[in-house]
């Protein structure tokens, strides 16, 4: 048994351990009931739950989410259009999103996947400073996806 004040109190039974909790005006909590013997502690447990809460609170707070953006291309995409994508892919890693990069093929565009392939590798080269490729160029349907990720400052 543990006390109010973190000091060792030993081994004690049920009742006399109650009794003491029930003079110190606090509850007693076990906070080990699979060790041998179970370990209890006097304290506020009211008071414990309200700083545990907090706790996570605060560290929801400082949590970022990482949003999925998506950046559609398209396999006969003309330069400029080509820079104000690639601008807004950066954009988005340097938020700490991650990125959805496809061109989309229409109709016959579909036979010339390598076009797509040509254009997303060239992306990955120009972004490769500041993100890693979390999913390598690949056709699903008459799409070509590939996944950015942020660069971690770790």
């Amino acid at each position: 048994m543990v006390g109010a004040d973190g000091e060792q109190i030993g081994i004690k039974s049920i009742r006399d351990a109650l009794q003491l909790a029930t003079e110190a005006n606090l509850d007693l909590v076990n906070v080990a009931p699979t060790a041998k013997p179970p370990v209890c502690r006097i304290m506020d447990y009211g008071k414990f739950r309200y700083e545990q809460q907090k706790k996570e609170k605060e560290a929801r707070k400082n949590q970022k989410i990482v949003d999925l953006k998506e950046v559609w291309f398209r396999a006969n995409i003309e330069e400029h259009d080509y820079q104000v994508k690639f601008r807004n892919v950066v954009k988005f890693l340097n938020e700490g999103d991650k990125v959805k990069a496809s061109v989309r093929f229409r109709g016959r565009e579909i036979t010339h996947a390598s076009i797509g392939q040509k254009i997303l590798e060239r992306l990955s080269k120009e972004v490769a400073e500041i993100c890693n490729v979390e999913r390598a160029p690949k056709l699903e349907g008459r799409s070509m996806i590939m996944i950015l990720a942020p660069k971690t400052n770790s």
